[in-house]
């Protein structure tokens, strides 16, 4: 099968032609049809974050289901689900408490020592145990949603992080307030689904802040009622807010990022981190600041729970509640993944969306 296959960090992606195992019991083999394009996956090629290599990248996707090993019975041959990195065993203290986010088990292991992935003898690790910049994905059971048949995989595709991640830092992490004010930093895949997560909670103001100014009429559309196009955004928005927001968000992961984040809270207020931040990077906040009860959260995914969580966004989108189709801003072939990666350095569109042979 195609598959785009990271070899180094710094590195590009290379389209290699990758053999896939069976199922192992808990496993289930997925045809891919459509794969988002996430900034996650950029910081590996630039080296802000390091994994095992060679590795297939992408962590967001949809397909239908090819077969499954013997144990597995959530899901069948036929079967669209979305796939998504957060793996959870079920049985730890974290997985018992509802807080399926902080599981340890990575889904990247197998029993028996083969490969679930490889190329003429050498072993290719999915990325996260997904690895859904491939024709086929072969992931734990876990690792997969089960979805309705109207939905369509391409929209879909997107659920397996910007929207569960954006979507569930509003709903689960902040626990967003009718009426609050909320800074939005970053206008992307993520931070679009912030902003339509906010305007469902009922903010009341809602201020998306980018560096490129093409995205000021898709925040817009997700519901932003102001838009900020700066790369320090601090003092113009406590004149429009007068004073600060009850809740910052910031889905970029930068130092200056995060620092903004919390630098726009009014007393009392929460900024939450969602992006990844470069590994070995701090960030500095002012102590005294905490003298007005302001709090840093971080967010991993959203605090999401795949089976129970993703379901709920879909039947929103059914309701017209919140946006999916209008996330895909450009569908490539698998062959154009090194294009993607380059569209999210320009900020050109939302999100990029690689394509497979298939019903998307």
């Amino acid at each position: 099968m195609k598959a785009a296959v990271l070899r180094s960090i710094p590195g590009r992606l290379a389209v290699e032609d990758v053999a896939v195992d069976t199922p192992a019991p808990d496993e289930v083999l997925v045809r891919t049809v459509a794969a988002g394009v996430c900034r996650s996956d950029h910081h590996y090629l630039v080296g802000h974050h390091t994994t095992r290599l060679p590795t297939v990248m992408g962590h967001e996707a949809s397909g239908i289901v090819e077969a499954v090993g013997e144990q597995v019975s959530y899901v069948g041959p036929g079967d669209h689900v979305v796939a998504c990195l957060m793996v959870f065993c079920g049985r730890c203290e974290w997985c018992l408490a509802g807080r399926m986010a902080l599981c340890p088990q990575e889904g990247t292991t197998r029993d028996g020592g083969r490969p679930r992935l490889s190329r003429s003898g050498e072993e290719i690790h999915p990325y996260w145990g997904v690895g859904a910049f491939a024709e086929m994905m072969l992931v734990h059971e876990h690792a997969v949603t089960r979805i309705d048949r109207d939905i369509p995989l391409l929209s879909a595709s997107t659920v397996g992080c910007a929207v569960i991640t954006g979507l569930g830092s509003v709903f689960n992490t902040a626990g967003v307030r009718p009426g609050a004010a909320v800074a939005v930093i970053g206008a992307g895949g993520v931070g679009l689904n912030v902003i339509q997560g906010s305007a469902v909670a009922g903010a009341g103001r809602i201020v998306a802040i980018d560096v490129f100014p093409d995205k000021a009429e898709s925040a817009r559309q997700f519901g932003a009622t102001d838009v900020i196009i700066s790369r320090d955004p601090v003092d113009e928005l406590m004149e429009i807010t007068h004073g600060g927001v009850d809740y910052a968000f910031d889905a970029i992961g930068q130092k200056t990022t995060a620092e903004h984040a919390f630098a726009s809270l009014r007393p009392g207020g929460t900024a939450v981190l969602i992006g990844m931040i470069p590994e070995g990077v701090d960030i500095s906040l002012p102590g005294v600041d905490f003298l007005y009860e302001k709090t840093v959260k971080g967010s991993n995914m959203g605090s999401t729970r795949t089976r129970t969580d993703i379901p709920r966004y879909l039947e929103l989108y059914r309701q017209g509640m919140i946006k999916l189709d209008e996330l895909v801003g450009r569908t490539r072939p698998i062959e154009e993944i090194g294009i993607a990666m380059d569209d999210l350095e320009r900020g050109t569109v939302a999100r990029s969306v690689i394509t497979f042979d298939g019903e998307a």
